[in-house]
C-alpha cells in the first residue's frame, strides 16, 4: 500500500477525525498512486493515522475513510458502509409517509464524495471524488443487492467533478429509465420530480422538514416564494390556509412544475400569480409598485460557493432580505435561508440585522431551521452544515 506521510504537526485535525488533507500538509508520496487509490497516512514519525483515497489533482489530495489500523479498505468495507447508512435513515426516520430521502450524505456519513438520494423506487445517486469513482461498480452493486430499486440514476452532472480530474456524467446505470416525473409524498402532500433534469436530482430534500415548520405560520397571510424551485413551501402553506400566494422564479421549468405540484395538491382555486424572473429584479419592482405581501420565502441559490465570495455573497444576503421586509406588511414573517457553506447561521442574522436598519424595522427572531435528519451534520466536519435559516417577524420601527 502506498504511504503518504504528513508535515510534522499537520495530523492534529485527521486524528480528530476531519477527513479531508489538503496538499500543503503532505510532506511526500512514497509510490505510485493512481487517481482515487486506497493510501495509508502516517504523521511525520511514520505513525498510522488513517487510511483514505488520494488524487493529485484535487486540493484536497486525500480523503479519509478509516481510522482503524485493522480494518481494510476493500469491497466488504464499501458495502458496510452503505448499508450502515441506510440503516441509520431507517432508524431515524420519522412518522411520517414520505416517500424521498437522502440515503448517504457524503462526508457526513463516512463515504466523501458519494451522495445517494431516494425517489420513491428509484435512486439518484451521485459521484463527486475520484475515490469514489474508483469504486462506482462496487457502491452500485451494493445498493442494488440492499435495495431492491427500480432504477438507478446518476447525475454526476456537476462542475465540482473538474476539480476532481473527472468528466461529468449523466444517466441510467441501473434498471429501467426513470419516467419524465416521479410523483413523491411529503407529509401527505404529492410532488412531482424530474430526477433526469431537475436541480439537485429534482427537489430540495433537505428542506422536507423546514417546509412543515414553514407553513404553521402560513394561514390567513398573502405569500411571496421568493427563489420558488418547484413550488414547495408554497404547496404546504396553501394547504395551511395561506390565502394568496405569489411564486417567483428564473427557471420557466420550475414554475410550470410549480404550478402542476398546486394542482396535483387541489390548490389551484386559491389566487396564485407566477412571475419568471430575476428575483432581485422582480423585489425591486414589487417594491416601487407599491406591492405588500404577510409573508416571505426566500430560499435563494448559493451565493459563495468559497470563501473568497463571503464579502459578494453578504451583500447578496443583506440586498435581498432588505427588499423582502419593505414588501411586509406590518407584522409580517420574513423565512430567509442561506445554503452557502461559507456563510454560517451568525452570518446569515447579521445581514439581516443590517438589512433591517437601512429599512429601519425590528426584526424578532422566531425560530432556527437547519437542513433535514436525513442530511447530518458531522461533528468533526463543520463543512457539513450548509443549510441554516431563520423565520422573522418583520416589525416596524
Amino acid at each position: 500500500m502506498i504511504d503518504i506521510i504528513l508535515k510534522p504537526g499537520r495530523d492534529k485535525s485527521a486524528r480528530q477525525f476531519h477527513p479531508w488533507i489538503f496538499s500543503g500538509a503532505i510532506a511526500r508520496v512514497e509510490g505510485e498512486v493512481s487517481p482515487g487509490g486506497i493510501i495509508r497516512l502516517l504523521d511525520s514519525n511514520r505513525e498510522f493515522v488513517a487510511y483514505g483515497y488520494y488524487n493529485r489533482s484535487s486540493q484536497i489530495q486525500v480523503r479519509l475513510l478509516e481510522w482503524n489500523e485493522e480494518r481494510q479498505i476493500d469491497d466488504q468495507w464499501w458495502r458496510r458502509k452503505i448499508e450502515s447508512s441506510i440503516r441509520r435513515r431507517e432508524l431515524d426516520r420519522k412518522t411520517d409517509n414520505a416517500n424521498c430521502l437522502r440515503l448517504i450524505f457524503s462526508e457526513s456519513d463516512f463515504l466523501p464524495g458519494l451522495i445517494v438520494d431516494k425517489y420513491d423506487e428509484f435512486l439518484v445517486i451521485q459521484i463527486l471524488a475520484a475515490g469514489i469513482e474508483a469504486v462506482r461498480q462496487t457502491i452500485v452493486e451494493s445498493l442494488q443487492d440492499l435495495l431492491k430499486p427500480q432504477g438507478i440514476y446518476e447525475r454526476s452532472d456537476v462542475d465540482v467533478r473538474m476539480l476532481e480530474g473527472l468528466p461529468q456524467r449523466k444517466g441510467i446505470i441501473f434498471g429501467e429509465e426513470p419516467p419524465d416525473l416521479i410523483t413523491i409524498d411529503e407529509g401527505g402532500l404529492q410532488f412531482l420530480v424530474d430526477i433526469r433534469n431537475g436541480q439537485k436530482g429534482g427537489f430540495y430534500i433537505d428542506q422536507q422538514e423546514n417546509r412543515r415548520i414553514v407553513a404553521k405560520y402560513a394561514k390567513g397571510r398573502h405569500l411571496l416564494d421568493a427563489f420558488c424551485f418547484t413550488g414547495g413551501f408554497s404547496v404546504h402553506a396553501l394547504k395551511a390556509g395561506a390565502e394568496t400566494a405569489t411564486l417567483v422564479d428564473s427557471s420557466a421549468e420550475s414554475l410550470a412544475l410549480a404550478e402542476k405540484n398546486i394542482k396535483l395538491n387541489n390548490l389551484e382555486s386559491a389566487n396564485l400569480e407566477f412571475v419568471k424572473g430575476d428575483v432581485f429584479t422582480i423585489l425591486r419592482k414589487f417594491r416601487d409598485s407599491g406591492r405588500e405581501f404577510d409573508m416571505v420565502i426566500l430560499d435563494p441559490p448559493k451565493f459563495a460557493a468559497a470563501k473568497g465570495h463571503i464579502k459578494k455573497a453578504m451583500a447578496a444576503y443583506k440586498d435581498i432580505n432588505l427588499l423582502a421586509m419593505k414588501l411586509l406588511r406590518n407584522d409580517g414573517i420574513l423565512v430567509s435561508f442561506s445554503c452557502s457553506g461559507a456563510i454560517d447561521a451568525q452570518a446569515l442574522q447579521m445581514a439581516i440585522f443590517w438589512a433591517s436598519l437601512d429599512c429601519g424595522k425590528q426584526v424578532q427572531y422566531l425560530q432556527d431551521l437547519t437542513q433535514g435528519y436525513d442530511h447530518p451534520r458531522l461533528a468533526s466536519f463543520p463543512e457539513a452544515s450548509y443549510l441554516k435559516g431563520f423565520i422573522c417577524r418583520v416589525v416596524e420601527g
